[in-house]
């Protein structure tokens, strides 16, 4: 049987993730913005919270880890590198390191740049990445600690990854970041189809995520700095793909 995935609102535009093996019982929860949420779906479908996967040190993503730990026996599992930053870690983890998830192992990518320690999850057995601030819907994080070029580099890791990857990223963010991809590549039909989808989405507010890393590829502006066309219409035609992509993110922080 698949982990079941279920995705969660949390605060104003942050989502959690559980991950639940029905044969087991196991739950892992990805990110903890808020406690109540997390919870209340827990309570609703008569599941224990097993452990809690930490993505990055930002408040919005383990404030909730305290009152979580107050009502489960859960264990905590983070990066090393962020290990100062996030609360007290059970198990302390680094690229190349994975996770059991049920019968599924989860592949712990670093994936810096947004800010320095952050990592991803990669399930390739269930097809699922889970990105939190490095890819996003349709856009990355803002680089608050990493430089353009780390984070060019994460982003190529999860670009690798197969185009069926379900791509679980952290903010209900889609509608303004495929905006501004508009901006970039305005004549992209994939782009177009992908804005009017993601609006009906939201008059229903239906979460925007998770999204297949296909999708990604074809409209997500910061996966596709690598190519000449976009170069050419940022007016960087001989740059290099780095270069490229520290253009649009410095477009992106100003849109």
């Amino acid at each position: 049987m698949p982990l079941e995935l279920v995705t969660i609102p949390c605060l104003t535009d942050n989502y959690a993730y559980l991950l639940h093996d029905d044969a087991s019982g196991h739950t892992t929860l990805i990110d903890a913005p808020e406690a109540a949420p997390i919870l209340a779906a827990l309570a609703a479908r008569g599941w224990r919270l097993d452990q809690i996967l930490l993505t990055h040190h930002h408040s919005d993503h383990i404030q909730a880890v305290p009152a979580l730990l107050a009502a489960t026996s859960a264990t905590v599992l983070g990066a090393q590198a962020d290990a100062h930053r996030l609360p007290p870690l059970t198990r302390a983890l680094a690229e190349g390191d994975s996770v059991a998830i049920g019968p599924e192992r989860a592949h712990v990518i670093d994936v810096s740049g947004h800010t320095v320690g952050h990592i991803a999850f990669h399930l390739p057995q269930s097809a699922l990445a889970f990105t939190a601030d490095s890819l996003m819907a349709g856009g990355c994080g803002r680089l608050f600690e990493g430089s353009p070029a780390l984070m060019w580099s994460s982003l190529q890791k999860l670009a690798a990854l197969p185009g069926e990857t379900l791509i679980c990223s952290g903010h209900e963010y889609t509608t303004s970041n495929l905006a501004f991809a508009a901006s970039i590549e305005p004549d992209n039909p994939a782009l177009q189809a992908r804005i009017a989808s993601v609006a009906r989405a939201r008059a229903e507010n239906r979460p925007t995520v998770p999204a297949h890393l296909s999708v990604e590829l074809a409209t997500n502006p910061f996966l596709r700095a690598r190519l000449p066309h976009i170069k050419a219409m940022i007016g960087l035609d001989r740059a290099t793909d780095a270069e490229a992509f520290a253009e649009i993110r410095a477009r992106k922080d100003k849109f």
